[in-house]
């Protein structure tokens, strides 16, 4: 029941700027932890940058001083906000979160991920 909606990729020229934004919805007792994450064509998926509930953040060293990741807990949203934009940026990117679900079970920490959304960066 749970769902990851991303939005804010597209097409944009080096050193431009991209805003992405990351929807959780549906039955969630707590998000621990949310992030992103970035694939391109033949390159493993790798960590862009994490948020934990604490507010502890993870940059890849690829983006630091670039990228900022930032939380909406009112609205369970993350963002990122992508400054300086390089052609090697250019991938697609994905949401991602620990989310602690209440069932009739109990609590349970499952993670799940966006269905990516495409940033592309031109020359």
């Amino acid at each position: 029941q749970v769902q990851l909606v991303e939005s804010g990729g597209g097409l944009v020229q080096a050193g431009g700027s991209l805003r992405l934004s990351c929807v959780a919805s549906g039955s969630i007792f707590s998000i621990n932890a949310m992030g992103w994450y970035r694939q391109a064509p033949g390159n493993q998926r790798e960590l862009v940058a994490a948020l934990t509930s604490g507010g502890k953040t993870n940059y890849a060293d690829s983006v630091k001083g670039r990228f900022t990741i930032s939380r909406d807990n009112a609205k369970n949203t993350v963002y990122l906000q992508m400054n300086s934009l390089k052609p090697e940026d250019t991938a697609a990117y994905y949401c991602n979160a620990d989310i602690t679900r209440a069932t009739d079970m109990g609590l349970y920490e499952l993670n799940y991920w966006g269905q990516g959304t495409q940033v592309t960066v031109s020359s």
